[in-house]
């Protein structure tokens, strides 16, 4: 099937480390760019000078939604502007410089976080992308190219039986995942319906489903809706504001909490992901100086690329 390009403008946007900041889990990289699923169509992101070039193997009028998930609409000066002028902000903004938020599909985004429980980002991508060659569609790819599918839709995760998806090594997240996908499919929680509401009753939705905790609902809050008052807080994050801002005194989860809401200003969301993204490069140079340092000893690793996927 023939390619079709277009070029979306992209001033300000690191799309390299938008696409791989533990955000969505269906890119990887392949030999300059990025190839992923987006909205049910195989998506290639080659990063220009100020734009990037998308091939596309389904034909396309129009790419909206795809400028839509990108986000590259969103005056990332004015966001910046509104972050707190504090010394951990300064420091995350100079090291992630162009890295954005992408608005996903509420049902792929839910379902991915629901499987990232204690997860890393790697064996996340592998959970995807097993359910999706097993029980997606198949998407139309360029000629010679590896077959691509979509993300199933909670329809059909909803009549698979558990066993089915515990193949795709989801192990104690698999009757999770199979209960939320029915009760979305029978309507009893309506993820469109999530997008009218304020943060608070959006959250609240979110909790009811199986599997789904303050983290993994902020995650899907921010990241497929948009609410900047959406905080996600793991154990890694909750480590990292400890050491950023509390470095000399113990604080309570309720405390950061309560921090998180107040101190990082209408564009709460999105400090959090610079935050988030610049103690995983800060803990993978410390990783990396520590192997340079001591050839030869492979223990567990404690970086946050490893953290970034638990919830």
């Amino acid at each position: 099937m023939p390619v079709q390009e277009f070029q979306l403008p992209l001033r300000d946007y690191d799309l390299g480390a938008t696409l791989a900041s533990g955000q969505a889990f269906r890119w990887r990289p392949a030999g300059g760019a990025w190839e992923g699923v987006v909205a049910g169509r195989w998506v290639r992101l080659v990063a220009e000078s100020g734009f990037a070039r998308a091939e596309l193997a389904a034909p396309c009028d129009d790419v909206g939604w795809l400028t839509s998930y990108l986000q590259s609409e969103v005056d990332l000066d004015a966001v910046i502007t509104s972050f707190p002028d504090d010394g951990p902000m300064r420091a995350a903004v100079a090291a992630c410089r162009g890295l954005r938020l992408l608005r996903q599909e509420p049902w792929e985004c839910l379902a991915s976080f629901i499987l990232s429980s204690t997860k890393q980002i790697v064996q996340i991508q592998q959970m995807v992308e097993l359910l999706s060659a097993r029980f997606g569609e198949r998407v139309p790819v360029p000629a010679g190219h590896a077959s691509a599918f979509a993300f199933p839709s909670a329809e059909r995760l909803a009549v698979c039986g558990e066993a089915e998806l515990r193949a795709c090594k989801l192990g104690f997240r698999a009757p999770y995942l199979h209960e939320t996908a029915a009760m979305v499919a029978r309507g009893e929680v309506n993820l469109a319906r999530i997008a009218t509401l304020d943060c608070e009753a959006a959250r609240a939705e979110l909790l009811r489903l199986p599997g789904v905790g303050r983290k993994i609902a902020d995650c899907v809050l921010l990241f497929a809706y948009g609410f900047q008052a959406a905080f996600p807080v793991d154990v890694w994050v909750a480590k990292a504001l400890q050491q950023l801002y509390f470095p000399r005194r113990k604080v309570n989860p309720k405390r950061l909490l309560k921090f998180t809401a107040t101190h990082f200003g209408p564009c709460a969301g999105y400090a959090q992901q610079y935050l988030f993204h610049y103690m995983r490069l800060q803990a993978g140079r410390v990783s990396r100086e520590l192997k340079r340092s001591k050839p030869g000893v492979h223990g567990s690793t404690t970086s946050a690329s490893a953290a970034a996927a638990t919830s």
